[in-house]
């Protein structure tokens, strides 16, 4: 469960089916999320309701057909949704939306999320559970304002039970991060802001599982913030590295080429 090429392979499947984009920006976080699901987050009798449950926000929603796949693997959602997605009256949408079970945010509006996540937390602690929140972003939302007052907030009650997520692949809508507000050294941004943070490879699922587990048994009352390096469009190569996958559908050639390099080597 949650092999990364088979996740892979789903949001392929997705975005031919329903001729959608941000394709490159769901690969770079497959790992990441394979991860959190496979290991970490909490679904007591795999309820996505469950009260109390750990939350998982993601933020950067335009990313969902990622969070979708993993849903498949839980078995919230049956594969009719999946040949049937982007359809008239089609349940799933191209953005993270509340109304499907298991997405706990309707996110899309950049940053939004990230507070959402906040206040997630800030209910957890004052509820006295130990449930975790952990809100995944991505590198070009983080130059919207309310990311850094949510992270202030954060700080400032000491929310030990929140942790963001950075997927830093170096790429936002229009170009590269660098190219369209330089970020600097995000770990010494969240540091600066009071959290505990750490960087690492956001696509080797040992130093991820590693890593989490050991911000999360950290002995600091500190928000945790995991800067995870990654590649947009990984797993397919004429799409890695390449921004204009951001907003371009597959077409007969591209899909069956990109299905070619992903299914290959799946078990």
């Amino acid at each position: 469960m949650f092999n990364a090429k088979t996740l892979r392979k789903t949001v392929l499947e997705m975005a031919y089916a329903g001729s959608t984009v941000h394709i490159g920006c769901a690969f770079s976080i497959i790992e990441l999320l394979a991860v959190l699901y496979r290991k970490h987050l909490r679904y007591p009798g795999n309820d996505p309701l469950a009260a109390n449950r750990d939350y998982l926000v993601l933020s950067k929603g335009h990313g969902v057909m990622a969070q979708y796949a993993c849903l498949r693997e839980l078995g919230w959602l049956k594969d009719d949704a999946f040949s049937g997605y982007f359809s008239d009256g089609s349940e799933l949408k191209g953005l993270s939306d509340s109304l499907v079970n298991g997405l706990e945010v309707t996110s899309g509006s950049l940053g939004h999320g990230f507070s959402v996540g906040v206040g997630l937390a800030m209910g957890a602690k004052l509820r006295g559970t130990d449930q975790k929140t952990y809100a995944l972003v991505g590198d070009g939302e983080i130059n919207e304002g309310p990311i850094w007052e949510g992270a202030l907030f954060a700080a400032h009650h000491d929310l030990e039970n929140f942790m963001v997520i950075v997927d830093e692949n170096g790429f936002q809508a229009m170009g590269s991060t660098d190219e369209v507000l330089k970020l600097g050294s995000v770990q010494s941004k969240f540091e600066s802001f009071g959290f505990v943070a750490m960087t690492i490879d956001g696509h080797d699922e040992t130093a991820i599982d590693d890593a989490i587990t050991n911000l999360t048994e950290s002995k600091s009352k500190s928000p945790k913030a995991l800067i995870a390096k990654t590649i947009k469009g990984k797993g397919v190569p004429f799409m890695e590295h390449d921004n204009i996958w951001h907003y371009t559908r597959l077409n007969a050639e591209t899909y069956a080429m990109a299905l070619r390099a992903i299914t290959e080597g799946i078990k």
